[in-house]
């Protein structure tokens, strides 16, 4: 089970974990060990509650593919153990990520001393300007 938070779970059965060989340089057993982790979510067929389904949904990030699948690769470590929970906890994070309210913007009105600064500074300067201009034009 992945606790996402305190009544959210995700079961181990819905996450497609799978070893893969790391990209990159790498020792004597390069061609030999798979320590990278390629994990597949699909974020349809979870039991998550709807609302966090529809927003990871709406999420703008490169790791959801248009079928609505979160592909993970963890290749950080040079354990596959390692590697396998910094996966589970990218997944973690990102599924908790959704579950925090959106906060609305409250829009607000500047304060009365606000525009009356902001009027006065205006005279100001135009009476600024009208001392520039030329004296016999008037």
């Amino acid at each position: 089970m992945l606790r996402i938070l305190g009544n959210i779970v995700i079961p181990l059965v819905e996450i497609e974990i799978q070893a893969i060989r790391s990209q990159g340089s790498g020792g004597q057993n390069v061609n030999k060990v798979a320590t990278a982790i390629h994990l597949r979510f699909d974020i349809q067929a979870a039991s998550l509650p709807e609302r966090y389904k529809e927003r990871l949904l709406q999420l703008k990030d490169s790791r959801i593919t248009s079928e609505g699948v979160i592909i993970i690769k963890a290749q950080r470590f040079s354990s596959q153990i390692k590697n396998r929970e910094d996966a589970l906890n990218r997944l973690r994070e990102m599924i908790k990520s959704v579950t925090v309210p959106i906060k609305l913007r409250m829009p607000t009105k500047p304060t009365r001393a606000s525009q009356v600064k902001r009027l006065e500074s205006k005279s100001l300067q135009s009476q600024r300007k009208s001392l520039r201009s030329k004296i016999g034009e008037e």
